[in-house]
C-alpha cells in the first residue's frame, strides 16, 4: 500500500500517561476486531502524537497511516518500517521518548514511501543505523526514480491528492538478503522472510522471544491489496503462501503495516488464514475458468468470493477489491490479451467513440441514454455511455457536465479508495472542463474532497457515505 500521508497529528491530550493511552488504544483495537470501530481513530493519530503505544514492555508502535514498530532489544533498538517523510519527525520524536538509546538497525518491509521516508532523522543522529531489506528493493529505488512523474499521477489520481509530487531521493538499504535473514540484536532474534505478494520485494519479521510477528502490508485490516489497476504486479498465490507461513508460528501478537495490531493467537491464525482464504478462491476460480478457455470478461463476471469472508473486519474491500485481483492474475498467467480480437489491435479510443455517437443520432444521444441509466441505477453502462459520449465530443460542455455527474454518482457509490478515487479524478476533470476550472477546484467542491486535498488519507473510509450497489454489479467487492 502506497499512499501521501497525512499531515502529522498533535500530541495526545495531556493527563493520560504513556500506560493510559496503550491501554486506551489496545482496548480500541480489541473493539476493530469485534467490528465495533474502524480504522477512523487510529488513521487520525487519536492515540499517539509523537508518543508510542506500548503494545508490550519492550515494543513501542507508532499507528498511523503506515505503522513502525520500535523492539528494545536490551542493548539498542531495532525498528521495522520507518514511515513516511511528513510524520518522521513525530515517529523520531516517539521513539526517543520511548527510549534514548542508538538504533541499531532498521529492517524495511517493502520498498512502498509510506513505509521508508521516515529515516533520515535517525541518520542524522551518531551512530546511523544499518538499514536491511530484501535484495529487489534497490531495484524498486531505481524504478520510482525513473518513473516519477507516472508515479505523481497515478497516486494523485487514487488519492485525490492534486499536490502530490512522487520522491526522487531515497535511503538505500546497507544490508541485503535473498531468501532468509537473520538479525540478532541484544536479547532478541529478528527472522527476516521474503514473500513475493502486495510488492516482490517484501519480508515478513518473526520475533521468537516476543512471540510477535511484523507482517508489514501482507496484512492491512483490508481485503488484500492484491490488484491495484494502476500499479505494478501483484503475486496472490505467493502471498496465500506466505500468509499460511505466518499463520504456522503461533505468533500473540501482530503487528500490520497498516491498521492495528492482533492480539492473541487464536484471532492471528484466523487473521491470517481467511485472508489466505480469500486469495487462494480467488486464484482457484480464475484458473479454472482461463483452463476452460473463456474471455477475461467471462472471468470477471463469474468470480464470486464467499460473502463470510468479505463479511470479516479486516477483509473489508476498502482499498482494493478482489474483482482488480481477478484482472491482475489475468496478466500474472495471461497476458494483456482479453480474447476480445477487436482489441488486439484496436483502432483509437475517438474514432470508434465518434462511430458509435454517430450510430447512435450524436454524442448527446449518448450522453442523455447515460443519463437514464443512472437514474436507472445501471452505474457502469452509464459510465460506458458517459465515456464513449465525452471521447467523441471532447470539447461539448454539456456531454462534460453529464460525465462528471455519472462519475461523481459512480465515486459515491464505490467502497474501495482505488475505485472512488479513479472516478473522482474522472468526474473533477470533467466539471473542470465544463466550467473552465481545474482538476484541484473541482476536487475540493465537497468537505470529502477537501479532506483528501489536503492530504488527509483515510483508506478503507467512506466518510460516512455508504456504498450503494448499481444494478450491473455490486459494490461489496464481489466481481459482478
Amino acid at each position: 500500500m502506497t499512499a501521501p500521508s497525512a499531515p502529522a497529528s498533535p500530541e495526545p491530550p495531556t493527563g493520560r500517561t504513556t500506560h493510559e493511552r496503550s491501554r486506551e488504544y489496545l482496548a480500541y483495537a480489541d473493539r476493530v476486531w469485534h467490528g465495533k470501530a474502524d480504522l477512523g481513530a487510529h488513521l487520525a493519530g487519536e492515540f499517539t502524537g509523537n508518543r508510542l503505544v506500548l503494545v508490550a514492555a519492550d515494543i513501542g508502535f507508532y499507528p498511523g497511516f503506515a505503522n513502525s514498530m520500535a523492539f528494545d532489544t536490551g542493548e539498542g533498538l531495532v525498528l521495522v518500517d520507518s514511515g513516511d517523510v511528513i510524520t518522521a519527525a513525530d515517529r523520531h520524536a516517539a521513539v526517543r521518548a520511548f527510549s534514548a538509546d542508538p538504533v541499531h538497525a532498521v529492517v524495511l518491509t517493502h520498498g512502498h514511501v509510506d513505509h521508508v521516508g521516515g529515516l533520515a532523522p535517525f541518520d542524522a543522529e551518531d551512530g546511523r543505523p544499518e538499514v536491511v531489506a530484501h535484495e529487489a528493493l534497490a531495484a524498486r529505488f531505481d524504478r520510482y526514480r525513473r518513473t516519477a512523474g507516472y508515479n505523481t499521477w497515478i497516486n494523485r489520481r487514487q488519492f485525490g491528492v492534486p499536490w502530490l509530487e512522487w520522491p526522487t531521493d531515497y535511503r538505500y538499504p546497507d544490508t541485503t538478503y535473498r531468501d532468509r535473514f537473520t538479525l540478532r540484536r541484544g536479547r532478541l532474534t529478528f527472522e527476516l522472510v521474503h514473500a513475493r505478494g502486495e510488492t516482490d520485494d517484501h519480508t515478513w519479521v518473526w520475533v521468537p522471544e516476543a512471540r510477535t510477528l511484523c507482517t508489514g502490508d501482507l496484512f492491512i485490516w483490508h481485503a488484500p491489496n492484491a490488484g491495484n489497476p494502476q500499479k505494478v504486479q501483484r503475486h496472490p498465490e505467493e502471498w496465500a503462501r506466505a500468509l499460511r507461513d505466518m499463520a504456522s508460528l503461533g505468533a500473540e501478537l501482530l503487528l500490520p503495516g497498516h491498521g492495528v495490531p492482533i492480539v492473541g493467537a487464536e484471532r492471528i491464525h484466523r487473521a491470517l488464514t481467511d485472508t489466505a482464504r480469500l486469495l487462494e478462491t480467488l486464484c482457484d476460480q480464475t484458473r479454472a475458468l482461463m483452463n476452460e478457455g473463456h474471455r477475461l470478461d467471462t472471468v470477471v463476471q463469474r468470480v464470486r468470493v464467499p460473502a463470510e469472508l468479505l463479511a470479516r473486519p479486516y477483509l473489508h474491500p476498502g482499498y482494493d477489491e478482489p474483482e482488480f485481483v481477478v484482472r491482475n492474475l489475468w496478466r500474472l498467467w495471461g497476458g494483456w490479451y482479453d480474447l476480445n480480437p477487436a482489441h488486439l489491435k484496436p483502432a483509437p479510443e475517438a474514432e470508434v467513440a465518434a462511430e458509435l455517437a454517430a450510430a447512435a443520432g450524436g454524442a448527446r444521444a449518448l450522453a442523455d441514454r447515460a443519463v437514464r441509466l443512472l437514474e436507472q441505477g445501471r452505474l457502469r453502462l452509464a459510465s460506458h455511455l458517459a465515456e464513449t459520449a465525452a471521447l467523441a465530443a471532447p470539447e461539448d460542455a454539456a456531454v462534460a457536465r453529464i460525465r462528471a455527474r455519472v462519475y461523481t454518482h459512480r465515486a459515491g457509490a464505490e467502497q474501495s479508495t482505488m475505485a472512488r478515487g479513479i472516478f473522482a479524478w474522472a468526474a473533477a476533470e470533467s466539471a473542470a472542463q465544463a466550467e473552465g476550472t481545474d482538476v484541484a477546484t473541482e476536487l475540493a467542491r465537497t468537505p470529502q474532497g477537501a479532506r483528501r486535498a489536503a492530504g488527509r488519507i483515510g483508506v478503507g473510509l467512506t466518510d460516512g457515505a455508504e456504498a450503494t450497489p448499481d444494478a450491473d454489479g455490486g459494490t461489496d467487492g464481489t466481481p459482478a
